[in-house]
């Protein structure tokens, strides 16, 4: 993926005929291709709002969202259901796969609708689960679930990585081996990864840090120095 940039957007949600709230007020940045960012803020500053935006799970009220020079705040929902099946793998906090389905096949199932997917059984062995391929989520552990959701997203080879608070139901340890595994699929799969969190921490291993507050973008900074996650203390 080239470069994306959001650029003024905003979102106003209705809520009853006379109240409006305004859950993103003017926000712009841009990112290029492999960068991991560190969305930051509380609870209802806006993050999941513009996750939501970037994703093309939602429409800004105003702004354009740029994409390799395309803008998605413009698609139709075709073109919209295209742009999320096709370059954009989520990562949610709750792991979200299917009981029914074995690590694999979870995987195999977001692949078998991606343009140019890459091989199931390779990418959970690239996230340590070589060893678990034909095992259930209930048979697995919140950090094994974890990284099948994660091998689910990058099978599809999407061109953005968004990430919803992917270590929030983990504990400190887990979560630390979550990030520095995204860290490596930025590096080694050339993803643009983004994660919203609420998690400090994250920014210490963020090549970029945004932070957002009630709608705002307050701070966009580089971070030349970012620290492993094993160096950190969780």
């Amino acid at each position: 993926m080239g470069k994306i940039e959001a650029i003024h957007l905003s979102k106003v949600y209705n809520q009853g005929q006379t109240n409006e709230v305004e859950a993103l007020k003017d926000a712009s940045f841009s990112l290029e291709e492999g960068e991991f960012a560190a969305v930051l803020g509380p609870s209802g500053a806006g993050k999941s709002t513009l996750l939501n935006l970037l994703g093309g799970m939602d429409r800004p009220t105003e702004g354009q969202y740029l994409v390799e020079g395309l803008d998605v705040a413009s698609f139709n929902e075709k073109d919209l259901s295209i742009f999320r099946r096709k370059d954009v793998g989520f990562v949610f906090q709750f792991y979200n796969l299917l009981p029914q389905l074995t690590a694999l096949e979870n995987v195999e199932l977001s692949a078998s609708v991606a343009a140019h997917p890459l091989d199931s059984r390779e990418v959970l062995k690239q996230v340590g689960l070589e060893d678990r391929l034909k095992n259930f989520p209930s048979e697995l552990s919140g950090g094994e679930q974890q990284r099948v959701a994660i091998a689910r997203a990058i099978a599809k080879n999407p061109k953005l990585l968004l990430c919803d608070e992917p270590t929030g139901a983990l504990d400190s340890k887990t979560g630390a081996q979550i990030v520095a595994l995204l860290l490596e699929v930025a590096e080694k799969y050339h993803k643009t990864v983004i994660i919203v969190t609420h998690n400090s921490k994250i920014a210490d291993v963020s090549r970029r840090i945004i932070r957002i507050a009630d709608g705002h973008i307050v701070s966009d900074e580089a971070n030349s120095n970012p620290r492993r996650p094993e160096d950190i203390v969780w």
